[in-house]
């Protein structure tokens, strides 16, 4: 079949788009004849399959996206659904007590970081799958500027793996947020994975 997306499209939005197809079957995309991450770009004539459980062993789905767009919780908790999961734990940070918050971010490598923190989540505490979205620009009242969904055989690691998300996006990710025209103050985070401040306050 042919997939029509608009350019700078990345993998998790060629895996959103084919979601009604592979129901609840989870699954990780081959872009031509290579694994390949959700948050790596796609190009006009990449061959694209998606892989369901091989052999021997079963997929976990790692799914990171910085955007401008509204997030859904109810979105992600699509893309994190495994007959393994016994546990499904959700995060929204939302704008309290302003009219609205303007986050702005270094999109690529926000976008990589967030996917390292959530890889490493899946692996430390066992997780079936788990997916992180973070928004820039303009956030009003109440809207969420991120949001966080894990699966887990059980509730304890899908509540410490959405704990350590939540926890490593704010300490690594390269996103700051401006409130009331004010940038909110932070710190610079630590050269190495899993270590270092808040970025974006």
């Amino acid at each position: 079949m042919q997939l029509e997306l608009p350019e700078g499209a990345l993998v998790s939005d060629a895996l959103a788009r084919l979601h009604d197809l592979v129901a609840d079957t989870p699954v990780v995309m081959a872009v031509n004849q290579e694994y390949a991450a959700a948050g790596d770009p796609l190009h006009a004539g990449d061959e694209l399959a998606l892989i369901p459980p091989v052999s021997g062993g079963s997929v976990t789905v790692a799914h990171a996206r910085v955007t401008e767009e509204p997030l859904s919780v109810d979105r992600l908790v699509g893309l994190v659904a495994d007959p393994r999961a016994g546990a499904v734990v959700t995060f929204l940070g939302v704008t309290r007590e302003v009219d609205e918050l303007q986050y702005e971010a270094y999109g690529p490598m926000a976008q990589r970081e967030i996917e390292r923190i959530v890889q490493t989540a899946i692996e430390r505490h066992g997780l079936c799958a788990a997916a992180a979205e973070h928004r820039v620009g303009t956030v009003p009242l109440s809207q969420p500027s991120v949001a966080i969904a894990v699966s887990a055989p059980h509730r304890e690691a899908a509540f410490e793996g959405g704990r350590e998300i939540i926890d490593e996006i704010k300490a690594r990710a390269p996103i700051w947020k401006r409130e009331q025209g004010e940038w909110v103050a932070g710190a610079l985070p630590a050269a190495g994975p899993g270590r270092g401040p808040s970025v974006a306050g």
